[in-house]
């Protein structure tokens, strides 16, 4: 298994490269679905941020880096490595640390054997890439799990399991399910485990396969 790298996680899917076997450069999973419009739902959150006299700028900005702390401390805790924590505050790491002894709770009650975990791949087949979560035997069955931290699971992040799914259906490895768990910043936020059932999936990728011929689409325009 690869050694965790904090770099890798702190830079968001959205900006990461991909490129096939002859050199081409290809959107990641995180672009694709990110041509989805989220301007009313952003200038809302904004506004009601802005009434509680909250700068949302820097609200975003805080709970972000909470996130990836947070996504990084379990990782690293799958992959038996001691974290470099180094870049994060106290008061971000002690945030953090609160969403790991979520994940340690769900962890309780499953038997989780990781096999790929921050692994990046490439469609040859449809063009596009992505880094999976991780890849693992929950309980003994093959499952997909991407980690998610925020307050609520959206039909987008849907779309993007479906997409981590069929990467990793053409390196040849079964996928018999796949799950979502939420990790929330902050007591408020909760945890989730959301299984994702062949029906979402299935429609979900559909989806995905249609942004990805519109962003096609927009590079010829």
């Amino acid at each position: 298994m690869k050694k965790m790298s904090i770099e890798k996680i702190k830079g968001t899917k959205a900006h990461q490269q991909y490129f096939t076997k002859d050199g081409t450069r290809v959107p990641g999973v995180t672009t694709i679905t990110n041509q989805l419009s989220k301007g009313e739902a952003l200038v809302a959150w904004a506004w009601n941020l802005g009434m509680k006299q909250i700068d949302y700028r820097k609200f975003r900005d805080k709970t972000a880096e909470i996130g990836t702390c947070a996504h990084y401390l379990v990782q690293c805790h799958l992959s038996k490595e001691t974290p470099d924590l180094t870049e994060f505050s106290p008061d971000v790491i002690d945030k953090a640390e609160n969403s790991l002894i979520s994940y340690f709770e769900w962890e309780k009650s499953h038997i989780i054997e990781p096999l790929l975990l921050e692994e990046q791949k490439v469609s040859e087949i449809y063009k596009y890439g992505g880094t999976v979560d991780c890849y693992c035997l929950l309980n003994g069955v093959p499952t997909l799990i991407d980690f998610k931290t925020c307050n609520a699971i959206y039909d987008e992040q849907i779309m993007q399991v479906s997409g981590y799914r069929q990467l990793l259906l053409e390196s040849g490895l079964e996928v018999k399910n796949v799950h979502i768990l939420r990790i929330g910043r902050d007591e408020t936020e909760g945890f989730e485990d959301k299984f994702i059932e062949a029906k979402k999936l299935e429609i979900s990728w559909q989806i995905f396969l249609h942004l990805l011929q519109i962003y096609y689409l927009r590079r010829e325009g």
